[in-house]
């Protein structure tokens, strides 16, 4: 029971939801990080959750998860919001690279998936580095990373989280 209690308890905590949507994105996140839920933001249309793995805190992670939803937020492409993500990224980490992996659609929905990675910011030498996958849906653009704190992603690790984000599912109210 233990594992696949984990996995559904987390499809349930990944559910990206907001009061006006009309549907929500379930990712199953790994249930051998035993992720809790570091943070759950609102401000307006848009809607922030961070997971953390165990016993690890916002000043000692090793992984983070984040879930980002922004209602209304149809008009923009998948490959406008990767763009967009990664000029935000340089302000603060000039030397970052950006690598685009994946696209397609999935039911009608159009995805990215890409990653940042950044040797160091400028405010911190310790580097960074996010996959993200980022999809349209009907009703928001949903946007979700995983980030460890490596100058950059090796080939195992992305085929996993690759493999869990494109298992994820929009699905309408």
């Amino acid at each position: 029971m233990g594992k696949q209690f984990i996995i559904v308890c987390l499809v349930l905590t990944g559910i990206v939801n907001t009061a006006q949507a009309q549907e929500n994105l379930q990712i199953a996140w790994p249930g051998e990080y035993k992720w809790k839920i570091g943070s759950d933001q609102k401000s307006g249309n848009t809607r922030m959750v961070e997971l953390l793995a165990g016993n690890e805190s916002f000043k000692n992670w090793t992984i983070i998860g984040t879930m980002l939803s922004l209602m209304g937020s149809t008009s923009v492409s998948v490959e406008q919001a990767m763009n967009a993500t990664y000029n935000r990224t340089l302000k603060n980490a000039p030397k970052a690279k950006l690598k685009m992996i994946e696209k397609g659609t999935k039911s009608g929905s159009p995805w990215i998936l890409f990653r940042i990675e950044s040797p160091k910011f400028n405010n911190s030498a310790i580097p960074e580095s996010q996959l993200y996958y980022i999809i349209q849906g009907k009703s928001a653009l949903y946007s979700n990373f995983v980030a460890v704190k490596q100058p950059s992603l090796s080939v195992l690790f992305v085929e996993k989280w690759a493999k869990v984000f494109k298992n994820s599912m929009l699905v309408s109210k």
